[in-house]
């Protein structure tokens, strides 16, 4: 082992001196590196040394401390030995004074019962003296004559018990003895539990009074854990001990808690419908008026260990889940539903409440425990949202019923004050769609946003029901014109509701919706806008239609014989539309805009169908010239009509009557070679023009034979027609009386 030591550290040596020695200047320091080694050397040296030498000193110290040891283990041994031999020696002496032991027993008990012989006597007097103190309200002294006499039970029984454990015949006359202190102890508790009833009122009143209730309560916990102890040491405990009174305490000022809190209700829902709403405000008041006297008044009659306030809100805060529970276990309508969720989420940490500048800092609002659970809430807000639904469904159906009752009134429906017919039914409706919205917004944001959206979708189911309920009274007029009387203006009343009913919608998300794109309500407005857009065109359709029976005996006048040789139809036509239209200048712009262009379109395509009819054939070019004529000068007087009535629009309302121009140019054309041009460059203004009316028109003229018409047809089928995005059908509706094209041609 030795050897291959020194062979490691001559490989490590001949290593080294080749790193010093790798330049040959280097040689010339081998005298400098020697003289380097030989001091690292021998500081080595010393080291080692030392560290042996230290070492040896150790063990010389450890050796002498072992020796030391020894000769204490034998002393010791020595003495336990002598001791064994002096307690053998003394049993007997010991077992000779066990009648000098039993004297002093008999002698402590003795002196005991002497010390308390005048006690025991006075027992009858005392007890009366207690109770009078207890009827005057002398809480302190009588407890004080209590303890005493508690004292001397306690100490007799104690005797007793370590005299003869299991002499229970002494241990019960002791008990009889002093059993109408027991009496006095119950009744001086019954009085304390009074007073701690009564404690938010006592505390004003009588503090003192309280602070002796507290003290004497103390008082009790200190003998029984003195009690307690001596029962571990002896195993004896007094009859009624521990008392508890300190935990007795606590149970009955949550006992009275519990009770205020349950005594509150003075209504049920059959004596008044807002039972609910007056008994959680009288909760609240007395809640916040006794957590406010616990906080000022009652810490200061407790011992700061008690923690009184804490444990008061604990108390009161437990009391009030409790009856929330119960309350919302009962089956509450809507509107308590809506009564009890805002005042357990949104008041009970208000500042009217446990939020109140006064409570804090003790009371923080963000450490109470919510007083019921969340599924309870969820349970509460489902029942809330089933009922609201039925409700608003009922309310709708209801303002449905008695808008409908004044269409058929022989009165004008009111105006607003732009002069519009409008009913009272988007009014109603929106008001109560804004009276639950606002108690839902009370509750929570969640449950505001789901009413508004609730609201949203009934509003689309009353929408369909409001377009069927507008068509049958639609319907119902048609069968005797006479009836409604006022069948225009209510018909106005609902087109201008349509209008209502949009804006309201949009008024109502901007005030309760905080995010615009939230999917139900995105998904709503579309459908409700087009509804509304519907009922409102099946409105002016409506009237439309009505103007138009109007019309019937006048438009059938139209390119006949009597037409031509001066018929004043026309005029009839212009005077009851303008007639009409001073009713509808009661519409709204967004609606009266959109009628006057389709009455425009219909009295043009009425027009137009006159002339498909085929009514009249003129005979010669003078007729088809005055027929022509007559046209064109009608289409202006449908021009200045429209024009006239579409004032304030900003838009071309009267462009259709080109329609009937472009028309007589073809019945007054004088050269029949130029029909083929002049009909094409019709065909191209006006894409949705067929070959049967083309056909039709042609007859009217006439002057065209079949092989005319027919080169004419096949001309125009072979050229492409390109149809503008933006134009308005007109010849789409118009059916020429004999659809068959190739009978017309012969």
């Amino acid at each position: 082992m030795m050897e291959e030591t020194d062979r490691e550290a001559v490989a490590t040596a001949v290593q080294r001196v080749a790193g010093m020695l790798q330049r040959p200047d280097q040689l010339d320091k081998v005298e400098q590196y020697r003289r380097r080694e030989a001091r690292k050397k021998a500081s080595v040296e010393a080291r080692l040394k030392a560290a042996i030498q230290s070492q040896l000193d150790g063990v010389r110290t450890g050796l002498s401390q072992l020796h030391n040891a020894l000769n204490d283990v034998k002393d010791i041994q020595q003495s336990l030995a002598d001791v064994s031999k002096d307690w053998r020696q003394s049993i007997n002496t010991i077992e000779n004074l066990k009648d000098v032991k039993d004297a002093v027993v008999q002698h402590s008990q003795l002196a005991a019962a002497v010390e308390n012989l005048k006690n025991i006597f006075s027992v009858p007097e005392i007890v009366r003296e207690t109770q009078d103190l207890i009827e005057q309200g002398e809480f302190l002294q009588a407890h004080r004559k209590l303890m005493d006499l508690e004292c001397s039970r306690d100490g007799l029984m104690y005797e007793q018990y370590r005299m003869d454990s299991k002499n229970t015949h002494d241990m019960t006359l002791i008990k009889l003895y002093f059993g109408d202190m027991e009496k006095l102890s119950e009744e001086l508790g019954k009085q304390l539990w009074m007073v701690l009833q009564r404690s938010l009122v006592t505390v004003r009143r009588d503090p003192t009074l309280l602070v002796s209730v507290v003290r004497i309560i103390e008082r009790e916990e200190k003998i029984d854990r003195r009690m307690l102890d001596r029962k571990k040491q002896t195993g004896f405990i007094p009859s009624g001990r521990p008392k508890k009174w300190k935990e007795k305490m606590f149970n009955i000022l949550d006992r009275t808690v519990t009770t205020r809190i349950e005594g509150t209700q003075a209504d049920t829902r059959e004596s008044d419908k807002m039972w609910l709403v007056r008994h959680l405000e009288i909760i609240r008041k007395y809640v916040l008026d006794d957590l406010l006297v616990a906080k000022n008044l009652m810490v200061q009659c407790f011992p700061p260990h008690y923690d009184i306030f804490k444990k008061l809100l604990t108390m009161y805060h437990q009391a009030l889940s409790t009856r929330m529970q119960e309350l919302a276990s009962e089956d509450l309508e809507a509107n308590e539903i809506v009564s009890l969720l805002t005042w357990v989420l949104n008041t009970y940490t208000s500042a009217e409440m446990m939020g109140n500048l006064e409570l804090a800092p003790e009371v923080d609002i963000n450490t109470l425990q919510p007083l019921i659970s969340q599924n309870v809430v969820s349970d509460l807000l489902d029942t809330y949202m089933s009922t609201l639904t039925s409700n608003i469904i009922a309310w709708l159906r209801k303002a449905l019923e008695t808008d409908k009752k004044d269409w058929i009134k022989e009165t004008e429906p009111e105006a607003d004050q732009d002069g519009f017919y409008q009913t009272t039914l988007p009014a109603i409706v929106f008001q109560m769609f804004e009276q639950n919205l606002q108690v839902a917004a009370q509750i929570s944001e969640d449950l505001k946003t789901k009413v508004l959206l609730l609201c949203l979708q009934q509003m689309n189911s009353f929408l369909s029901r409001y377009k069927d309920e507008a068509q049958l009274y639609k319907e119902e007029h048609l069968r005797n014109r006479q009836h409604p009387h006022c069948y225009v203006q209510y018909m106005i009343a609902v087109i201008n509701n349509c209008q209502t009913f949009k804006e309201s919608i949009v008024s109502l998300k901007r005030k309760y919706l905080k995010n615009e794109t939230d999917e139900g309500v995105s998904v709503c407005q579309p459908s409700m806008d087009l509804m509304l857009d519907t009922i409102a065109k099946d409105g002016c359709s409506s009237l439309l239609d009505e103007v138009f029976l109007d019309l019937e005996p006048h438009l059938s006048d139209l390119l006949t014989k009597k037409w031509l040789m001066g018929s004043n139809a026309v005029d009839t036509i212009c005077v009851t539309v303008e007639d009409y239209f001073n009713d509808f200048a009661k519409i709204k712009k967004p609606y009266k805009k959109k009628m006057t262009f389709e009455a425009h379109r219909r009295v043009v395509v009425e027009y137009i169908r006159a002339i498909m009819q085929k009514r009249i054939s003129f005979k010669n070019a003078e007729e088809r010239k005055e027929g022509g004529e007559r046209m064109i000068k009608e289409a202006e007087q449908f021009r200045f009509l429209f024009r006239k009535l579409a004032s304030g629009f900003g838009e071309d309302s009267y462009g259709h009557c080109d329609c009937i121009v472009a028309l007589a140019e073809v019945i007054k054309l004088t050269d029949p070679s130029l029909l083929y041009l002049e009909i094409s460059t019709l065909v191209s203004k006006y894409p949705d023009i067929r070959d049967d009316h083309i056909v039709a028109l042609l007859t009217v003229r006439g002057d065209t034979s079949r092989e005319m018409k027919q080169t004419i047809i096949e001309t125009l089928e072979q050229g492409p027609t390109q149809i503008n995005p933006n134009y308005v059908p007109i010849f789409k509706d118009i059916i020429v009386p004999s659809l068959n094209v190739t009978k017309l041609l012969k």
